[in-house]
Formats: structure tokens, sequence, C-alpha cells
């Protein structure tokens, strides 16, 4: 290899919420760590910033809320991270015969739910097997959830160990589509409990790969909450960056690398700017497709990004058809033209590459619940940051206009979120000096140029089921899913088996793999 800067216990390229995590574990384990990124700013896709800059509000800009990432990581790292439960699940708008109303989800489970459950379906038996559906899914949340942090087991060995429930063998045999068939009788009830299987995911819900996404999104934490970050996602990277400086962890900015040699002794990195690392182990919290480009392999294939993300600043929230107040509606996950057929039709028209109408969305109020991203100016004035997120908008709905395909799904968006709407959204956004209103759209194409997700694959790749391949051979050491070809090189991002989401468990898992080794 060639001659080095310097030489270091492990080098982990990228500097978002997973390569932090594991080069803490490494630097409190005593190895010296180097971090590079390849960005001016840590963070990734879990950054924050003044998105605005008229107005003093910090903006998660690509992730959201939080599920999956364990109180285990914040515990063991002495993370000062807190979480935010949601007093309400969920609040699905809906009209039959012009007549506006809503379904409400509250947590936990109160007589508002139970009537909008009884006024949408007429009978008290939906409600009954809502609860049911859920309350098996938790049971399988709460006893799987603690291994994504141990090493793989196969389904079997899971299913004896954990005592999972039975649904635990549909979701590995069935398309989420059948099973849910078989609760909800009703269409939106279906729509509503299978938006966590495609949100992010470019499938079918009789796609398996669904089911894999659905997994994930449902047992997070034990709990399958989403939880609003305290701070914003920004305040995560702080709080591991402080983690990782404190126990000496090295980290370098605007350091892409840009060449990768392997020997049998480690490996060695050159960055952008000239600069020669060598290290034993190399740590890669990026996508696995990058890797292979580095290392001179024929890539993963690459499964397209499915999501448009608009973030917004509103001086008020606007009001309901439905007459529910908005401070109610925005509280949870709003749930915006997502019945089972609207989602499987906007599949379709995607797949005939088509932007869908009606848009699918998601609707999340971070300051209903978490005013600190504000300052206290724009707090008494009532102002609010809403983010938007639109399913089954791939990659290649972009590709040949970005700019144009952008601008019409942003509207598709706004239309689709107006038609339940009393205050067309467009009246409440804030004003920016240019005269423009305080809104972004982000596309797949985005994701993939700013922060080199491919694609514009959150996942970084295809999701995958939490557990060994069926009939894998006994491996010399335990498999936490990072582990590559070359036994220097491991997966510390999204694209390890267990990485999908913010959750740090990649970065533990490749951090766990190479402390046994030695």
């Amino acid at each position: 290899m060639s001659t080095a800067e310097a030489t270091y216990d492990a080098i982990v390229v990228g500097g978002g919420h997973n390569g932090l995590v594991a080069a803490c574990y490494l630097a409190k384990a005593k190895k010296r760590v180097l971090i590079l990124e390849a960005e001016s700013q840590l963070g990734g896709a879990t950054a924050s910033d003044r998105l605005f800059p008229e107005y003093d509000a910090y903006i998660s800009r690509y992730s959201y809320l939080v599920s999956l990432l364990p109180d285990q990581i914040t515990s063991d790292l002495g993370l000062n991270f807190q979480t935010i439960t949601r007093a309400i699940s969920s609040y699905t708008p809906h009209s039959v015969n012009s007549k506006h109303d809503g379904l409400l989800v509250t947590d936990p489970w109160n007589h508002e739910s139970e009537s909008s459950f009884e006024r949408l379906t007429g009978s008290r038996i939906a409600a009954r097997s809502w609860r049911q559906f859920y309350t098996e899914l938790a049971t399988l949340a709460q006893r799987l959830a603690p291994s994504l942090l141990l090493p793989l087991q196969s389904a079997e060995s899971l299913k004896t160990d954990l005592a999972l429930p039975d649904i635990w063998d549909r979701l590995l045999r069935e398309p989420i589509g059948h099973i849910v068939l078989d609760y909800f009788g009703h269409d939106l009830l279906r729509g509503i409990a299978l938006t966590d299987a495609v949100i992010g995911t470019f499938a079918s819900v009789e796609d398996m790969r669904a089911n894999a996404c659905f997994l994930y999104h449902l047992i997070g934490n034990g709990t399958g909450q989403w939880r609003v970050p305290k701070g914003g996602m920004g305040r995560l990277v702080l709080e591991l960056q402080r983690v990782a400086v404190q126990h000496g962890v090295e980290i370098r900015r605007d350091a892409e690398v840009v060449d990768l040699e392997t020997g049998i002794n480690g490996v060695g990195v050159k960055t952008a700017l000239g600069h020669r690392y060598t290290a034993r182990d190399l740590l890669f919290a990026a996508a696995p497709c990058h890797l292979a480009k580095l290392r001179g392999v024929d890539p993963p294939s690459v499964m397209e990004g499915s999501q448009l993300k608009i973030n917004m600043l509103v001086k008020q929230l606007p009001r309901f058809k439905s007459g529910i107040n908005p401070e109610i509606a925005f509280a949870g996950t709003l749930h915006v033209n997502e019945s089972a057929t609207q989602l499987e039709n906007a599949f379709q028209q995607a797949n005939r590459s088509q932007l869908p109408q009606p848009l699918p969305l998601e609707i999340y109020c971070h300051t209903l619940t978490d005013t600190s991203i504000l300052s206290d100016d724009l707090v008494a004035r009532g102002f609010h940051t809403l983010t938007l997120f639109g399913l089954h908008t791939p990659a290649s709905l972009f590709d040949d206009k970005p700019l144009q395909a952008a601008s019409m799904a942003g509207q598709l968006a706004l239309d689709s979120l107006n038609e339940y709407l009393e205050d067309p959204i467009e009246s409440v956004l804030a004003e920016c000096q240019n005269g423009s209103l305080a809104m972004e759209v982000v596309t797949p194409l985005d994701l993939e140029r700013e922060i080199s997700l491919p694609r514009g694959n959150i996942f970084h790749g295809e999701l995958t089921f939490p557990l060994l391949d069926h009939g894998s051979a006994r491996p010399k050491y335990p498999i936490w899913g990072s582990e590559t070809d070359d036994p220097h090189i491991f997966i510390a991002g999204a694209g390890a088996r267990r990485g999908g989401g913010v959750s740090g468990i990649a970065g533990h898992n490749a951090a766990m793999s190479l402390l046994q080794r030695g």
C-alpha cells in the first residue's frame, strides 16, 4: 500500500449518523479512529438547516421522525438526545358524497378513535380488528427489536427463541396486501395500514419487498412508535459528534475518498485533496454501490428511491373541511389519499412513467410536539413546520426534465392536500424576501446529488429481512450483516442488513463485527 500520512485502527468513510455511531463505539473500545466525510457538514440525511434564511427555523431537510433508533445506543454512548411520543397516531381526512370527516387514531386509544371508526365503517367491528392487528404487531416489535443489535439468526431460531407471534410467519411468506385484507374490509383502513409497506419503497403491496419495508416501520425500538426528535435531527448529529470527539475520534471534513487499496494487513485510502491514510479496518458508512466503485468490482443492483419530500414553513396551520382542530389533525401522521385502491393506482401510474394523481401523501408537523427548532418569535406568531412525503414517485419520473417534473410533482402534492383543506396550503405558507413561498421540493434525484443516495434510495439498496439467509453455512464468526468479502472492510450504512432508516443499527453492528475479531 502507498505511503500514508497517518495510520489508524479504523477509518470510517461517511460522517452521517451511522458513521458517527460506529466511530463512537470503536473509540470507546480504545481504538484510534478517523472519520472521513466528503461534505463540509456532518450528518448526511440527518442534518438540520436554516432552510429559509429569513426565518429562524432549523428544519430536518431529509429525514423527519425517529422510530428505529434503539434506546440502547443512546444509553451506551451517553447521548443527550430525546425523542417525544405523539399523543395522536394519525388522522386521515375523507369525503363521502361531499361530506367531509376523518379517521382519528389516538395513542392511547380513546372514545374519539372508537367513534371515528364507527362513523367511517358503520360498525364497531373495524375498530376491534384494528386494535387486534396492531396489538399483534406490538408483540412482534417488543420481542424482535432487541435482536437487531445482536448477531443475525435464522427465521426459525428467531421464532423459537423469541416466541414470535404468528404474524411473523405470515410476513415471511405472504404479501402484506393479502395479510392486511384479512383484517380489514374497508379500503381506507387497508390503505392506512399499508402505507408503512411502501413509503420510500417503489413496490406493489403484492410484492414481498413491501413486507420488509412494513416490518422495519413497525418494530422500531420495540414499540414501532414514530417519535419526534427534540431539537430536530441535527441535535442527534451534534450529540454524536460531541461523544466522538470526547473519545478521541479524529474527523476530517471535505475529505471525499477517491481511491481505496486493500492488502493482507489492512486498507489504505486517498482523498480528493491527495491525503492518504491507512488502517487495519475500514467501515464504509455510505452506499455499497459507491464502495464497489472504489474497489473496482461490479456494484450491487440499486432499487430506485421513491419519495418526494416537501419542507414547508407556515404562518398558521390550515383549517380542514371536516372541521377538526388543525392542532389535532397535524399532531400525528396526516394521511392523504392513501386508501388501498389509491396506493395501488398510484403505483401502477408511476410504473407507466406517470406522476400519480391523486398523489398519496403523509404529512408531519414537528413543531406541535417540539417548538425548540423555532425561535421564540416564530412560536409566538403561530408559525409551524410541515414535512410532506409523496409516495410512489420513483427517480425515473424526474430523469428527463428534472426541474419541470419536480415543479409538477410539488403542485400535485399541494392539490392532493388542498382537497381536504378549507384554507389552501398556499394561503398559509410563509413568504420569502424574493417573493417565493417557504417551500422546498426534494426529489430522489436531489437526494442523489446532495447526499449521495443512489437513485435517491433512502435505504441505499433493497431492504432485506433482518435474518440469516436460508441455508447459510455455519460461519466462523457470528454474522452481523455488515461483513464483506474482504475481512478488513465492513458496511456501516443503510445498505447493511438491518441498516435501513435512521437507526444507528448499522453503525453499531459494523463496530461489533470488527471488535469481535479482535
